[in-house]
């Protein structure tokens, strides 16, 4: 509530995973949701508006900043709920109470990596643990945050301006969607689709070589940290990035950062198709419900 202060409570077992879009070997936080921890995580939300976009580097307290993850889209959903997507693996729930559940309570406030005194600037709604997985849940690796509705949703990125929800009539159908699929839940044909990307490392781009279940993998580079962080279609006729035009690219949102893995390229990415689908299917099984995220557009907001 704007101009109010809300009392965070944080739950023992709920950590941050290694952001680490893969890495070999990553250890999870061991921070604990302690009395100084939750007075760390207690923040009043701040009533002016704060600007939320793709590529925003988002942390969990109690957790370390130096745990992070990335905001791949805003928009809202189909109750014009503010929402953010990101990555599932970015948290570890050992409890095992949590993940894979809607979590209505705000139990696991959401921060501006490089904002932390701001306060929480959304909630995470939904989130796939990855069960000891360097990857996550093959299909369904992402995570739904409510943002506070004081928030302004931007389309526009650092490098990336999204341009709506990618269509792709003619590809595959992802393997979450229900039947018959809508054109928001087909997949990417690989060898002659291009997707751009964009992270701690720069704005990259690459061709679909290998699409699994809608992960793509492309030779468009990730790092730790940039988990859950954009992915949209490089439209054919429209500019790449590159210097000439700062690193800037435009096109409609079409998944996020997963891992790094051996197979080559090594980036892979969780298709907006996957995601989408997944959410339908979910409230379409229960649609009493309300899930949060189902019927996600992004934000037309610059």
């Amino acid at each position: 509530m704007i101009g109010k202060t809300r009392k965070i409570r944080t739950v023992p077992g709920l950590v941050a995973a290694l952001a680490l879009a893969g890495s070999l070997g990553a250890a999870a936080a061991t921070a604990h949701a302690d009395a100084p921890s939750a007075r760390h995580a207690a923040q009043t939300a701040q009533t002016e508006s704060k600007r939320v976009y793709n590529g925003m580097q988002i942390s969990f307290p109690p957790n370390s900043t130096d745990l992070f993850c990335t905001i791949g889209a805003v928009g809202t959903d189909d109750h014009q709920r503010k929402i953010a997507i990101s990555a599932g693996h970015c948290i570890r729930d050992k409890s095992g109470k949590y993940a894979d559940h809607e979590i209505p309570d705000d139990i696991i406030p959401v921060i501006d990596r490089n904002d932390p005194k701001y306060g929480p600037i959304g909630h995470v709604r939904y989130f796939k643990d990855p069960e000891g997985s360097q990857t996550g849940h093959a299909t369904k690796d992402y995570m739904v945050i409510e943002l506070l509705p004081q928030v302004t949703l931007s389309s526009q990125g650092p490098h990336l301006k999204q341009t709506g929800v990618l269509k792709y009539p003619k590809g595959p159908v992802s393997p979450n969607a229900l039947n018959p699929a809508r054109d928001d839940e087909r997949l990417l044909t690989t060898g002659n689709n291009e997707i751009i990307t964009s992270g701690q490392t720069g704005t990259w781009y690459g061709t679909v070589m290998n699409n699994d279940n809608g992960i793509y993998r492309a030779p468009a580079v990730n790092k730790a940290g940039d988990s859950g962080g954009p992915v949209i279609w490089h439209v054919p006729g429209t500019d790449l990035p590159s210097q000439a035009n700062k690193f800037q690219a435009a096109g409609p949102w079409a998944g996020i950062t997963k891992a790094i893995t051996l197979q080559l390229p090594p980036f892979n990415y969780t298709s907006s198709a996957n995601i989408l689908a997944d959410l339908r299917a979910r409230e379409t099984a229960d649609p009493k419900h309300d899930i949060y995220g189902a019927g996600f557009e992004v934000t037309p907001n610059p």
